[in-house]
């Protein structure tokens, strides 16, 4: 595929995967409040999503089952950071927090991708790259109205900040070159991140609460596993499987930083279905998120002319700088061009 098309379509997988992500939320903290604890959501979420990923990872897969022996680390990382680790730190402080607070929270992780890569290459991004961030933390800041006094739990807190974490190592590990196909790569992470989530709830670390309860989906009443089945289907199996696809094609500095118009998208969901409008001050934050969005990938651009700041585990080229994954050199020791 040529670079620009490659471009233009790692941007519009990561605009349909966002808006696919910006629903998780919403859905599910009904869910919660009529009692179902985080562990239980969480569990169901990624076994609905393992078992709808499973058909399309195999299919990419092609009999290929070398593939997965030779990059388990790789599907083991992203197993547990990128799916069990963020999703479960989100569900754990959306109980906790408003959706807005942890979204803006969680949404940190690109910041971390810049910094961790200036700390460890010692050079500075470029300025655009650092006045996009900068714009785009603004704009998240005006667009989620989180200026007022709130009483937030510090609990919920530390936990968002744990999904930031998982936020920025999903990135950086999917923006890794590797031989699986992106679908494969969050099918098979997908059944590891459920079988951790599994494992922990086992031994008690994580409470699990499912009683038989009716929700509010969609301005009705519904059993409990109608929200379910969606969470587990359109921001978890579509969404991974679309997002991997963009970060792929965009490296995970571009692609994490687009990901920040899930919540623009979640402030759109709440106007239409909710009646919620946007405070103009959030109009203003939108334009900001944007602006800085097209800052960050402008000086990812130059970043990878000048040798600035790689961020860490992205889709490197030889000399350790960030590119998207369809321009890694040609002596890259896992083929770029297998992505199913």
């Amino acid at each position: 595929m040529p670079q620009t098309g490659a471009r233009g379509a790692g941007v519009l997988a990561g605009l349909v995967a966002a808006l696919a992500f910006s629903t998780s939320g919403p859905v599910v903290k009904p869910l919660l409040l009529a009692g179902w604890s985080p562990g239980a959501a969480i569990g169901v979420r990624l076994t609905v999503g393992a078992v709808l990923l499973a058909g399309p990872a195999l299919l990419a897969l092609r009999g290929r089952w070398s593939l997965l022996a030779h990059e388990w680390r790789t599907v083991v990382g992203f197993g547990l950071l990128g799916v069990a680790g963020a999703s479960t730190m989100y569900f754990l402080a959306v109980d906790r927090l408003p959706v807005a607070v942890a979204l803006l929270v969680e949404y940190t992780g690109p910041l971390l991708l810049v910094a961790l890569g200036w700390a460890r290459s010692r050079r500075a991004p470029s300025r655009t790259t650092l006045v996009g961030a900068a714009l785009a933390t603004g704009g998240l800041v005006l667009v989620l109205d989180v200026t007022g006094s709130l009483d937030l739990d510090p609990v919920g807190l530390l936990f968002a900040l744990g999904a930031a974490v998982g936020n920025a190592a999903y990135f950086a590990i999917t923006a890794r070159p590797t031989a699986l196909p992106p679908v494969t790569l969050a099918g098979a992470g997908m059944v590891v991140g459920a079988a951790a989530v599994g494992v922990v709830a086992a031994v008690g670390v994580l409470p699990v609460e499912a009683p038989d309860v009716r929700v509010a989906f969609l301005g009705a009443q519904v059993h409990w596993l109608v929200p379910l089945l969606v969470v587990g289907a359109v921001p978890t199996a579509f969404a991974y499987g679309v997002s991997a696809v963009s970060v792929r094609l965009l490296g995970e500095r571009v692609a994490s930083f687009l990901a920040l118009s899930e919540v623009l998208f979640a402030v759109l969901l709440a106007w239409v279905l909710i009646g919620e409008a946007p405070l103009p001050v959030q109009l203003v934050g939108a334009g900001l998120v944007v602006a800085g969005v097209a800052a960050v990938r402008r000086g990812a651009d130059r970043d990878v002319l000048t040798g600035a700041a790689p961020a860490p585990g992205g889709a490197a080229g030889g000399d350790g700088r960030d590119a998207p994954a369809d321009r890694a050199p040609v002596h890259a020791t896992r083929p770029t061009h297998a992505r199913g």
